[in-house]
């Protein structure tokens, strides 16, 4: 199963309808109810969703997966964790501007993927907390992992944890990678501008060899804290914690490499760049709002009840972020809600560095299709070769994803309020006949071999095609 076609195959470059604006409606209303809880428990309106599955969306972390590719060629382990490293960013990459919501999986619910010489299958394994488990394969390699997403509102934003681990087996080396994603954090959310950051510690461990890579992603909320917006850093070790390579970039456009006394010598250079943690620690607690902005409930309450009850989604593409632009902050219109602006975090490339991964560039409309990438349009293709031999279970499958693609927002709203109630009434049969005793049909609860945590593991047979006594959840 190669991957060595990479960029070869062809697929839709835009939606059957443009991303619907300028519906106003009370945000409030639905908001209110999840102040400080996860908002997978509220039900949201289908205006904030973007025509995907999160299983779906899963897949995207696959989007550069010619770099695993890379780093089974290599022969030196810290070669191949540099590029094992810059996958990890890689998928982080199309969530920048993807401001919508994916639909959230029903139970039982599958997707598969096949493209560039691998195959994915991914299957919604719990619904309560929901847990989406994926393994993905190719001639050199596995990747698979579960991933428990936790959306919590703070009052003016509203914070992504991706809760758990991603491992990737590189078959010819016999070698094991695991890792977390970090948070995710979008501002504004009731007044002014969206954006959106990432922040925090990614640890990649090789198991075998004991190397370890560690990238800070740096917030960019407050102060002069916003240069270091999209930032991403951090070293390569051995087991014995000695570095052996500096990594950098920005996880919206790309990651170098370069050695450690390049990077010695740079910082030296220029100190202004680095030494400022505090400061961007502090800021950044500030921006996400919640308990670190210092509001009280009561105060929030407040703070929302003086804002107007109608709130209009609209995303300006003119209004994105500028990295040519020296670092400042730029209120809007209405001063309420602040933007940062960007520039890049190194004057100039450091020294002996070389490009480990840079972005593919978005199609020309992709503000006018929720700000997908190139792959991400073709996720729900509904063709002849997609729709073969598919699961009846898959998420090409539903109705409301698919109307909602189409530009049909009252039809998608009842379709989705349609599956939501059958399953709900499916789970109150299933919990009196069978005492809720549902398992899922192509992963299983077990222990993870390298972290000897417990993790979703894929049992096989998904690509034997046998689909029958499959729930019809649609």
């Amino acid at each position: 199963m190669s991957s060595a076609n990479h960029g070869e195959e062809k697929h839709r470059t835009r939606l059957p309808a443009a991303q619907f604006c300028g519906s106003e409606f009370s945000m409030w209303s639905v908001l209110k109810q999840g102040i400080g809880t996860e908002l997978s428990k509220i039900t949201m309106p289908v205006v904030f969703n973007e025509p995907l599955s999160f299983l779906q969306r899963v897949t995207e972390y696959l989007e550069y997966a010619w770099l695993l590719d890379k780093a089974c060629a290599e022969e030196d382990p810290v070669d191949r964790m540099q590029y094992v490293m810059a996958f990890a960013v890689s998928g982080l990459a199309s969530n920048w501007e993807r401001l919508g919501k994916p639909f959230n999986p029903l139970l039982g619910e599958t997707y598969e993927l096949r493209r560039d010489g691998y195959r994915i299958v991914a299957e919604q394994v719990c619904h309560h907390p929901p847990v989406s488990a994926f393994h993905a394969e190719a001639d050199q390699w596995f990747f698979h992992g579960s991933i428990q997403p936790r959306l919590k509102f703070w009052g003016k934003s509203v914070e992504i944890q991706p809760k758990g681990t991603l491992t990737l087996e590189l078959l010819r080396h016999g070698e094991a990678y695991t890792w977390s994603n970090v948070n995710c954090c979008v501002h504004n959310l009731i007044s002014g501008q969206l954006w959106m950051e990432q922040y925090g510690t990614m640890e990649i461990l090789n198991h075998v060899t004991g190397h370890k890579g560690v990238l800070t992603f740096k917030t960019g909320g407050g102060g002069g804290a916003a240069r270091d917006l999209h930032r991403v850093e951090g070293f390569i070790c051995d087991k014995d914690k000695r570095r052996m390579r500096f990594l950098y970039g920005r996880w919206t456009e790309l990651l170098c490499s370069t050695d450690v006394t390049s990077y010695e010598e740079y910082k030296a250079a220029n100190p202004a760049m680095f030494g400022r943690e505090d400061l961007r620690k502090k800021s950044g607690e500030e921006s996400r709002g919640g308990s670190a902005s210092g509001l009280s409930s009561r105060k929030m309450f407040s703070k929302f009840n003086s804002i107007t009850s109608s709130f209009r989604i609209s995303i300006d593409p003119e209004a994105a972020f500028e990295p040519e632009e020296a670092a400042v902050h730029e209120e809007d219109e209405d001063g309420r809600g602040q933007i940062p602006r960007t520039s890049s975090c190194y004057s100039v490339e450091i020294p002996n560095s070389n490009t480990l991964w840079e972005v593919m560039p978005r199609p020309e409309q992709s503000s006018q299709y929720y700000h997908f990438t190139s792959f991400a349009l073709g996720l729900n293709e509904k063709n002849p070769e997609a729709l073969e031999d598919l699961a009846p279970t898959d998420s090409r499958l539903r109705p409301d994803i698919r109307l909602l693609e189409e530009g049909d927002i009252e039809g998608a709203s009842n379709e989705k309020t349609r599956l939501e109630e059958k399953q709900r009434d499916t789970r109150k049969t299933r919990k009196k006949k069978y005492k809720d005793e549902w398992k899922s049909r192509w992963f299983e609860q077990g222990t993870n071999a390298f972290t000897h945590h417990s993790d979703w593991l894929y049992s096989g047979r998904y690509w034997d095609r046998n689909y029958t006594d499959l729930e019809q959840i649609f």
